[in-house]
C-alpha cells in the first residue's frame, strides 16, 4: 500500500497553535475578570460615546431610502472589485478580456441611468419644489413690506 504524501503531513502543529491561541484568549479574559472594576455607580451601565450622556431611546427609524442607498453603495463597491480584477489580469485576457468588462461597465451605467430617473438616487427634496417655494415666500414678503 502506498502513503501519499497527505498521509504524511504532521498534525501536531495546528494542535499546538491551537492550544497557543485557546490559552492567549483564556489569558486575556482571566486578566480582563481580575483587573475588571466592580463598582456599580449611577451611570456603570448607561451608553457613553464621545464625552455626552444620552438622552432619549437608540431605537431610531431609518426611511427605506436610507438602505436603498445602503444597497446601491454595496453594488457598485463589489463592481470596483470586479473591475480591479479584470485589471490586474488584464494581459492574460486580452481583447475578449476587454470586451467583457466593457459590457459589464456599459451594464453598470444603464443600471445607473434607471436607479437615477426612478428617484433612488434623490436624497433630499426636490429643487424645482424647493425653488417655487422660496420663490412664494419671497413673493409673500414683499407684498408684506409694500
Amino acid at each position: 500500500m502506498e502513503s501519499s504524501y497527505e498521509d504524511s503531513i504532521p498534525v501536531w502543529p495546528l494542535l499546538i497553535y491551537g492550544l497557543i491561541v485557546l490559552s492567549l484568549v483564556g489569558a486575556m479574559l482571566g486578566v480582563s475578570y481580575l483587573l475588571g472594576g466592580r463598582h456599580n455607580d449611577r451611570a456603570t451601565n448607561d451608553p457613553y460615546e464621545g464625552g455626552i450622556l444620552s438622552t432619549g431611546s437608540a431605537r431610531i427609524r431609518f426611511s427605506a431610502q436610507f438602505y436603498l442607498i445602503a444597497m446601491l453603495f454595496v453594488i457598485f463597491d463589489v463592481e470596483t472589485i470586479f473591475i480591479l480584477a479584470w485589471a490586474i489580469a488584464f494581459r492574460e485576457l486580452g481583447w475578449y478580456g476587454y470586451a467583457g468588462v466593457m459590457i459589464f461597465v456599459i451594464l453598470l451605467v444603464v443600471v445607473l441611468i434607471y436607479e437615477w430617473r426612478n428617484g433612488a438616487l434623490d436624497f433630499g427634496p426636490d429643487g424645482k419644489k424647493i425653488l417655487k417655494a422660496y420663490k412664494r415666500l419671497k413673493k409673500q414678503d414683499h407684498e408684506m413690506v409694500a
